[in-house]
């Protein structure tokens, strides 16, 4: 296929309002898209590379583009940006200077396909060191020449991630099943095989190959690739608890940030170890032998060590304490479910999450590392050595876990106490909470883990008026937009913003069609608080409200943003709201976090705000 027809089905797109119609476009994209080209087209309808665990991107900022498009079109920066400030999308800028180019719709331009694009796309993305920068810009322009007017809008869109779409992996699964079956009576089958290999450009290859039922049977944790989480639900009392799931474990609930444990122990044959002597030994000079031993040493003994987040990124380096899990593990392969919570200095008091957070400072993370030293309390194994465990009884599961790892205070295998009882579960709860923990969890004792899932496997206990706010429960919203503040606020840049939750109820999916207003807040943010939002709208700002949200019109910011910032409130109690699109108003809403762990995906619902509010009652 060629970029310029994928630039047709992306105008469409960008066109069309219809949810069903999105993905009836869509399904006929990847029905007329070839086996060997279809990852590379879902990537790019989804406005990037690569799924999130492989942490591909491009950090080209606007002024890089700019540059590209002033080189490519052969006009002036100032030129580019005058344009730029009148409309406001570097997509549209681009086709205007397409077009206005002497002729270039009107002459013969080479025939670039979709996958030629993809792969220089990824050459710009991937491009790193001295001089790299320059490079970037030089590609990018090349690439600009060899396509049309509509191609150069969307081509333009990808490195600054503004595709503007609005749609995400669901909907590209609802069109693959669409493509096979004309609905979505496939749907289910085929997000059950995305939680477990949330690769759906991947997906999307095995189902063109092989069909639907071959390529979603039997798929199974792969050591690398972070499968989707399982998740807890709420219930009002202990009593329902058991009512609802008979005999379960009570385990701590901890403060910290969910953390997905990929490790293998990489070992060699013999005649591999042979091999690499051999080479090091056949090396030709001193100063080959000091560059290149040390890397043949790395190939044959350093293990795999991957730590993922709850929406599939990549923490790895955030947790260099991870590499010493080989010193306490009696497996070759593993893949755990832990959380990550970080520890005075004097490893005696567990710190909140947002202080665990500021180990994401990549660059001061040796600093950060010492003086936030941590430990991983792990809770759950899902494989091991070639098995996966996953549809094993998460008594059969917390078996095999204990006896995983040896005794150390580093990767620490929660308690748990055993019970049919729902005053243990108070009982348990009462002592966490005096130890300074959110609460418990209740987990069924026969659960199987389901991945990227809710249901009444996993329930969570946390504490609720005492630490913060009258509601039984924190929600995650989304940022949608923002308004300008007054007095001393108007330092800050922000006086309120609004946020929302997902508009769809059916808790087997985290993805909705709409996202839906929930509240404003205004107060109970410090001033670092404030100017840290800033800073981060500012980022995020379009010109038009994202097609994705639903807003009464006393509810319009001044400023509207992308939907990727996902934050964490407490509030007193929620209403029933004739205005807010939800249905529902949080009232006296206060900021908990900033939740970069979480992505767009695991938003609360407007299913569960209903739950939330009727265990008010």
């Amino acid at each position: 296929m060629t970029f310029s027809e994928l630039a047709k089905y992306l105008e469409r797109l960008e066109a069309t309002p219809s949810r069903l119609e999105i993905t009836r476009i869509l399904a006929e994209l990847f029905k007329k898209a070839e086996v060997e080209e279809i990852d590379k087209i879902v990537y790019l309808v989804l406005g990037t590379l690569a799924p999130n665990y492989k942490g591909i991107v491009f950090n080209m900022a606007d002024k890089l583009i700019i540059n590209a498009l002033a080189s490519a079109y052969k006009t002036g920066n100032d030129k580019v940006v005058e344009i730029y400030k009148k409309e406001g999308d570097l997509g549209i800028v681009a086709e205007k200077f397409a077009i206005r180019d002497t002729g270039q719709d009107k002459r013969k331009l080479p025939k670039s396909t979709t996958s030629e694009v993809y792969d220089k796309l990824m050459q710009i993305a991937q491009d790193e060191g001295e001089g790299s920068v320059e490079r970037k810009v030089d590609k990018m322009a090349e690439l600009l020449n060899k396509v049309d007017s509509l191609s150069a809008r969307y081509l333009t869109r990808i490195p600054v991630g503004k595709l503007r779409l609005g749609f995400s992996d669901k909907t590209i699964i609802d069109a693959l099943s669409w493509m096979e079956t004309g609905g979505k009576s496939k749907s289910k089958h085929i997000g059950e095989a995305y939680n477990i290999l949330p690769d759906v450009g991947l997906l999307a290859k095995n189902i063109k190959r092989m069909g639907i039922d071959k390529a979603c049977r039997n798929v199974t944790p792969v050591v690398g690739i972070p499968l989707l989480p399982m998740l807890a639900q709420r219930l009002k009392s202990p009593t329902e608890m058991i009512e609802k799931m008979g005999e379960v474990f009570v385990e701590p609930k901890f403060d910290g940030l969910r953390v997905l444990i990929h490790y293998k122990k990489l070992q060699t044959s013999k005649s591999t170890n042979i091999q690499a002597t051999n080479k090091l030994k056949n090396l030709k000079t001193e100063k080959l032998k000091n560059k290149n031993a040390k890397s043949l040493s790395n190939q044959v003994t350093k293990p795999l060590v991957r730590a993922f987040t709850r929406n599939s990124n990549d923490v790895t380096d955030m947790f260099p304490e991870l590499m010493e899990i080989g010193n306490y593990i009696n497996a070759d392969e593993v893949i755990l479910d832990s959380e990550a919570v970080g520890m005075d200095p004097e490893m005696k008091k567990l710190l909140d999450f947002q202080t665990t957070m500021k180990r994401r400072r990549v660059h001061q993370i040796s600093l950060t590392a010492k003086a936030i030293p941590l430990r991983f309390q792990i809770f759950d194994i899902l494989y091991r050595d070639g098995e996966s465990l996953i549809n094993l009884s998460y008594e059969d599961r917390r078996d095999i876990l204990e006896k995983t790892f040896s005794e150390n205070k580093l990767f620490v295998v929660d308690e748990k106490v055993r019970t049919k009882d729902p005053e243990v579960i108070n009982e348990q709860y009462r002592k966490k909470i005096k130890e300074g923990l959110e609460g418990v969890m209740v987990k069924k004792v026969d659960a199987e883990y389901l991945a990227g899932r809710t249901g009444w496997r996993w329930v969570k206990m946390k504490q609720g008026e005492e630490a913060v706010g009258k509601l039984s429960d924190t929600v995650d919203c989304v940022v949608m937009g923002y308004t300008v503040g007054k007095g001393k606020r108007a330092g800050f840049g922000v006086g309120q913003f609004l946020v929302g939750v997902i508009g769809k109820s059916d808790s087997k999916s985290k993805w909705g069609n709409k996202i839906l207003t929930l509240t404003k807040i205004g107060t109970g943010l410090t001033d670092e608080q404030f100017r840290e939002l800033k800073t981060r709208l500012t980022k995020l700002e379009v010109k038009e409200k994202p097609r994705e949200y639903e807003a009464h019109k006393n509810y319009t910011p001044d400023y509207w943003v992308e939907p990727k910032l996902v934050v964490e409130l407490a509030g007193d109690d929620l209403t029933k709201s004739p205005t807010h699109s939800s249905g529902y108003a949080l009232r006296f809403p206060r900021l908990v976090n900033f939740r970069d762990d979480k992505g767009i995906g695991e938003v609360t619902t407007v299913g569960e705000i209903k739950n939330l509010f009727q265990l008010q009652k």
